[in-house]
């Protein structure tokens, strides 16, 4: 693909252009919350699974 390509940018012109109509801001919120939420579960579960491991390998 080259940089540039007329088709491609109006295809993502076209679909961004039709998707921000439908946008209500509570989903927005919505979203944002529940993405903020798994960002800190992840990281928690990270954390106590690697405790768990180095843990585990001392044994």
């Amino acid at each position: 693909m080259t940089s540039g390509n007329p088709t491609l940018i109006g295809t993502a012109g076209g679909t961004f252009l039709s998707i921000v109509p439908n946008l209500h801001s509570e989903d927005v919120l919505k979203t944002v919350l529940l993405a903020a939420i798994g960002a800190i579960v992840s990281f928690v579960l990270s954390i106590i699974l690697k405790f768990i491991v180095k843990k585990h390998k001392k044994k």
